[in-house]
């Protein structure tokens, strides 16, 4: 049943959109996560306590599980999250993992709604107000090496801050034993060539620990919630893993299952814990065919993936980047792509 729901949720349109996107370090194969070391979490630390006098505490636990050492997974939508990988991989854990939902964070500080407006919809014929969501879950599984606990969230327009002390606030009281982040960016690859995973920690044990070849990000320019958490466990002293998906940036603008299957099967090899993923598989080949048409249709599209599996060809994964001169323009591949994917949705023949 999971499985085939998980399934229908899977859009096959392919559309596209501009995004921007950070530089991140790739990351050889991972191990199992063994003998993790234990944070010594102050549940009372005042430093980094939410519980100020005249502060209302965004973070609802509405029960609290005894966790066993629980690897924190979290992903967020927006700017994070190309082709909703991120995301879609977090839900996808949930559903495959039976997670049971166990602590959200108050929406109302953290949300220009006039932006991010709330939905309505009808429930047993009564109108239902559905407010943006930021949701937790825990996992507590024998087979596991550790609990986890998986939060699926939103990047907030508002006080990132007061935000990201709230998630280190329930990591706490988790005794949470790693925080292990979820992203997906836009790059210049090959929509059919193998997902490339990047990556990056900075704790130094953490990466031998897990064989990580990780070098320091050379990356300067804007940043997400993901890059603020990050930067938050550094300097709490919170062991800290942040993989990210690089998704085609001509097809961005629709749920990309390759991508999301690749950061699914980086985090499985990180809780060394194996997943029957069959039915995902087969999402992909699906998808890929279908992408494969599109672009096989389109010259220009098609003209500029050569030239990328051409400079792969050359270059390898440590290709340095590209001058705009080089490559056809992004944007107007992007009008063509569009045009030509309106006119295929007019073409085809009505059922």
């Amino acid at each position: 049943m999971a499985q085939a729901a998980w399934a229908d949720t899977v859009v096959w349109e392919c559309h596209i959109h501009r995004w921007q996107f950070g530089i991140h370090l790739n990351l050889s194969p991972l191990t199992r996560l063994e003998g993790s070391r234990r944070i010594g979490w102050e549940i009372g630390d005042s430093e980094s306590s939410l519980e100020e006098e005249g502060f209302v505490d965004p973070l609802i636990i509405h029960t609290q599980p005894s966790l066993r050492q629980p690897v924190l997974i979290l992903s967020f939508a927006g700017w994070n999250d190309a082709g909703e990988a991120a995301t879609s991989a977090a839900q996808f854990l949930c559903s495959r993992l039976n997670a049971e939902k166990f602590a959200s964070l108050e929406p109302e500080e953290f949300y220009n709604f006039s932006e991010l407006r709330p939905r309505v919809r009808l429930v047993k014929g009564q109108r239902e107000v559905t407010w943006p969501a930021n949701e937790f879950f825990y996992v507590q599984d024998p087979s596991l090496v550790q609990d986890l606990v998986i939060g699926v969230g939103i990047e907030p327009h508002l006080q990132w801050k007061t935000y990201v002390k709230a998630i280190l606030d329930l990591a706490r009281q988790c005794q949470v034993s790693m925080v292990l982040t979820l992203g997906a960016l836009l790059a210049e690859v090959v929509y059919s060539r193998p997902v490339r995973i990047s990556g990056s920690t900075t704790d130094p044990e953490l990466a031998a620990r897990l064989h990580l070849n990780v070098r320091t990000s050379r990356y300067e320019g804007p940043t997400g919630i993901v890059g603020i958490l990050n930067d938050t466990c550094r300097r709490e002293g919170v062991p800290a893993v942040s993989l990210w998906a690089n998704v085609p940036h001509y097809l961005s603008n629709t749920p990309n299952p390759k991508a999301m299957y690749a950061l699914v099967r980086r985090v499985l090899g990180v809780l060394d814990h194996p997943l029957d993923l069959q039915d995902v598989e087969t999402a992909v080949s699906d998808f890929e065919t279908k992408v494969a048409e599109v672009i096989a249709n389109n010259p220009a599209v098609a003209s500029y993936v050569r030239q990328l599996e051409e400079r792969e060809a050359d270059e390898g994964e440590e290709a340095p980047p590209r001058r705009e001169s080089e490559l056809p323009n992004s944007d107007q591949l992007v009008q063509e792509l569009e045009q030509f994917l309106r006119q295929q949705r007019r073409d085809r023949p009505s059922e």
